[in-house]
């Protein structure tokens, strides 16, 4: 590896809060050619520098922001960062991943990677400008929703371009679903890291940068991305992407009968065109918007045109917030279902997270397990869109039951006694707007995702292409690409975790490197070849996801995990589907395991990383900090 780090800002960002010390360190070769950067970067920070039993809301937990060597040089797809600490929700790894513009100012500013320690004594945003660092006193600007006060810190700093990740009241009240945003209408929103955020007393982090980040072969790179342009253009999922982005996903997921509709009760609905994303693109987009650089622009703006909402605009939907706002809770009327996510958003909540607990609550109140003296008076009857706005609210702002909901619907389940077995999460995290009985290996991946229940940690696509040819070719398992296929699915949802290891630590766009298959490995060795002058193989490369993988792994083991946690809830194991091309179908997860944990080389008993797997991935001193906590390793 050259001495230089091409395609790196090449430095971390330390700001502590409860010293005031803010310090500048040079990246590590060591740490690029081992984790690459962004989710890389902060899960091995993450695992040295917040140990066992520290609690998420503590000064002695550390919000991390870390982005990849694909971000800021116009490569059309490298846009993203992650932001990690422990979970406030789920108290193992916390982690989400977000695009926009905040990544690439971050690099143009100088860092790759940005570390928060300690606790303010008072509010306070960070203004960080390429060399300078100030922390600035949020007096005035606390409390107030998303939307305001990213204005409000625009006005204060004048400048309009600036790029900021800033938190709302529903953080500051430490619900514990609540997220980061960047730029009113990208969150990070996953695993409740704004309640880290507000923890340390942070609303905002405003960031502006006037560097720029060289590559190591120029003109390779400009014949790189002449070739990816091309590619991403003439794909056939280019338009469909660009018009609808993810809100195209619910009338598919109708078609295929995998929707969550009344919390997982359905898997079709009849009225599904009604909130469909075709609809929002006839009635109600008005533009495309892409993060940097990104030549397919498949985020929307809506605008409410008429009815009680007319007028009420934002950004998106995509998909889970679309179906969480509708089907899932039983609602069809898409002006309701587009006010309640603008809602969320503003005041600073996960979308899936706040979507479950509130059908959770109403499959409840449907049942007659709860009535309206738990709900403080609230109709929760299935789609009652009025009981739900005025719940957001209450959630947000922890009044009466709301104050129930906010600790997510695990804790919630546990405060009143009643519901756990329908409390649909994984290891405390809530489930996505898909049913695992109708995507197995979506399913399996739910089950052992480091950060719970989480599609975006494998996001197996190829088995929605019901080929069988592509799973004997590539897992010698013709089921393993049948969305209703139980054999091969372990090698699957473990090829693809490595393969989203990578992704998400370069910081490239899952959509287009993985979804579309525009970034496969080989692609990869070669952008980082390209871009940084690290010369690898594919196999090289693959091991840099494993890599990954396997310390978040470790990382939850030393916090208690273990195979009879990666489960899923009692619905999916027992209860067939009842109508539509998925009736019938439950999941057979326990076979499906087995098969995991053998493609992983981990403990088929424990689920617990081997030595022998550990060492082969450089990880022996992850392997002695285990044996060190008393975890026997085979």
């Amino acid at each position: 590896m050259s001495n230089r780090l091409y395609g790196y800002a090449g430095r971390i960002l330390r700001i502590n809060l409860s010293t005031q010390e803010v310090r500048k360190e040079p990246i590590s070769k060591e740490l690029v050619y081992n984790y690459l950067g962004g989710r890389g970067f902060n899960v091995r920070r993450l695992y040295y520098e917040v140990p066992k039993g520290v609690k998420p809301l503590s000064p002695k937990n550390k919000l991390m922001f870390a982005t990849g060597p694909l971000v800021g040089i116009g490569l059309p797809l490298g846009a993203r960062l992650n932001v990690t600490a422990k979970s406030p929700l789920t108290g193992i790894l916390g982690d989400s991943n977000v695009g926009g513009h905040f990544a690439a100012e971050m690099k143009y500013a100088g860092f790759d990677q940005i570390i928060i320690e300690g606790t303010s004594k008072k509010p306070v945003y960070i203004y960080i400008h390429d060399e300078d660092v100030e922390i600035i006193d949020a007096d005035g600007i606390w409390g107030l929703p998303i939307s305001k006060a990213y204005d409000a810190i625009r006005r204060e700093l004048k400048d309009w371009r600036i790029q900021i990740a800033i938190i709302g009241p529903a953080a500051e009240n430490l619900v514990l679903f609540s997220g980061i945003f960047f730029n009113v209408y990208r969150p990070a929103a996953r695993t409740g890291l704004g309640a880290v955020m507000a923890s340390k007393m942070i609303k905002a982090i405003a960031i502006k940068g006037d560097g720029y980040i060289e590559v190591a072969r120029p003109n390779d790179f400009e014949r790189f991305v002449e070739e990816l342009e091309e590619t991403i253009y003439s794909h056939e999922q280019y338009w469909p992407r660009r018009i609808m982005g993810t809100s195209r996903i619910l009338l598919a997921a109708n078609r295929l009968g995998f929707l969550p509709a009344k919390h997982f009760t359905e898997a079709v609905v009849d009225y599904a065109y009604k909130v469909s994303g075709e609809r929002l693109a006839i009635e109600y987009n008005v533009k495309n918007r892409a993060c940097f650089s990104c030549i397919l622009p498949c985020s929307r703006f809506y605008v409410i045109k008429t009815g009680k909402f007319a007028g009420i605009y934002g950004e998106g939907p995509e998909y889970e917030a679309l179906a969480g706002m509708t089907v899932r809770i039983g609602n069809d009327d898409l002006n309701y279902a587009l006010k309640a996510i603008n809602l969320a958003n503003d005041l600073g909540m996960d979308i899936i997270s706040l979507s479950e607990v509130i059908a959770w609550t109403m499959e409840l109140y449907e049942k007659g397990l709860i009535s309206m003296k738990e709900t403080n008076g609230l109709d929760l009857r299935w789609g009652n869109m009025e009981a739900v706005l005025e719940l957001i609210e209450m959630i947000a702002y922890r009044k009466g039951f709301g104050d129930i909901l906010a600790d997510g619907v695990v804790k919630a389940a546990k405060k009143l006694g009643k519901g756990l077995e329908l409390a649909f999460h994984v290891k405390g995290l809530e489930m996505i707007q898909a049913d695992p009985r109708g995507l197995k290996g979506y399913g399996l991946g739910f089950a052992v995702a480091s950060r719970g229940a989480d599609h975006l940690r494998s996001e197996p696509f190829i088995e929605l292409s019901d080929n069988p040819e592509i799973g004997k070719r590539l897992f010698g398992e013709p089921e393993a690409t049948l969305r209703l296929g139980v054999r091969g699915k372990g090698k699957l949802i473990a090829y693809y975790e490595n393969w989203c290891a990578l992704v998400d630590s370069l910081e490239v766009c899952k959509n287009i490197a993985e979804n579309m298959e525009i970034l496969p490995p080989d692609k990869i060795a070669e952008a980082l070849r390209i871009v940084t002058g690290i010369t690898m193989n594919v196999n090289e490369v693959m091991k840099i996801g494993e890599r990954i993988v396997n310390i978040e792994r470790a990382y939850i083991v030393r916090e208690g995990i273990r195979r009879a946690n990666d489960i899923l809830p009692k619905r999916f194991l027992k209860e067939p589907i009842q109508k539509g091309p998925s009736a019938g179908h439950v999941i057979e997860l326990e076979q499906m395991l087995d098969e995991y944990y053998k493609a992983r080389g981990w403990d088929p008993k424990t689920g617990i990383p081997t030595i022998k797997k550990l060492r082969e991935l450089n990880l022996d001193d992850v392997a002695k900090d285990l044996i060190s906590h008393g975890i026997k390793l085979r």
